[in-house]
């Protein structure tokens, strides 16, 4: 499983007859000889296996357990996903989640080299996660950065570790109030709003837990993953619902 991702890469540059500069290269995959993009010299490569082994440690050491090794455009794009085991929520009688992180690296210069926190339900073909997102940090492909993988890692596991603990328990127990299903429902655009209030009817959130699943629903299913509104109000969602949950709580 996660051999498939940890391919050799090599940079080229993109030059060819009477053309000795460019200012773009190729990444190649060397067991292939493979294109995967063609980027500007600005662009820092950053290997999956560097990756790979930085994150390692910091998992291995917090028991994390690697569940899934996915590669996306033919490596173009990586995922990795890792699980805690030991530690878990009980969200409905009997269903529980573990919190997960997931790593990924690209490329393509689409993703950062990226850790990305929550309880995810599914990543699909193209790369997209469907679930509850806590914190995502990144290194950027940029010439120059000289980014701590290592502490992202160490930084995001201790903000999913809190979450955990402390903060998805009160949205399983808090008993929702029905004007912050009104807030909810103002924070998404016109287009989605009425399939939104239509699965809240088939489906009333009766905790905030319901009302964060009912949110990631619609984001995930009914919005366009090319629009950057849609990632801008994602990032939000969870916010927003602990902090409703929290006033109640405080009550």
């Amino acid at each position: 499983m996660i051999e498939e991702t940890l391919f050799p890469v090599k940079e080229v540059p993109a030059i060819g007859y009477k053309v000795t500069e460019s200012g773009h290269k190729f990444i190649v995959r060397e067991d292939t000889g493979d294109v995967l993009s063609c980027v500007s010299n600005s662009y820092k490569l950053i290997n999956n296996q560097d990756v790979y082994n930085k994150a390692l440690p910091v998992l291995e050491k917090n028991k994390c357990e690697l569940v899934e090794a996915q590669s996306f455009s033919n490596g173009a794009r990586t995922t990795w996903k890792w699980r805690f085991p030991e530690t878990k929520v009980e969200i409905g009688k009997g269903d529980f989640v573990n919190p997960e992180i997931i790593i990924r690296n690209s490329y393509d210069g689409s993703t950062e080299a990226s850790a990305m926190a929550g309880a995810f339900r599914l990543v699909c073909t193209n790369g997209l996660v469907i679930g509850h997102i806590l914190s995502r940090n990144g290194i950027r492909h940029i010439v120059g950065n000289t980014g701590n993988f290592e502490e992202l890692v160490e930084n995001t596991i201790r903000t999913t570790n809190k979450v955990f603990t402390q903060e998805f328990p009160m949205l399983v127990s808090t008993k929702i109030r029905k004007k912050h299903i009104e807030n909810l429902v103002k924070m998404f655009p016109g287009t989605v709003m009425e399939t939104l209030v239509q699965h809240i009817i088939a489906k009333p959130p009766e905790t905030y837990w319901d009302l964060l699943n009912a949110a990631t629903w619609i984001s995930t299913h009914s919005m366009s993953r090319s629009r950057e509104a849609t990632h801008k109000i994602e990032n939000k969602i969870y916010p927003e619902i602990h902090r409703l949950a929290k006033s109640v709580a405080k009550a």
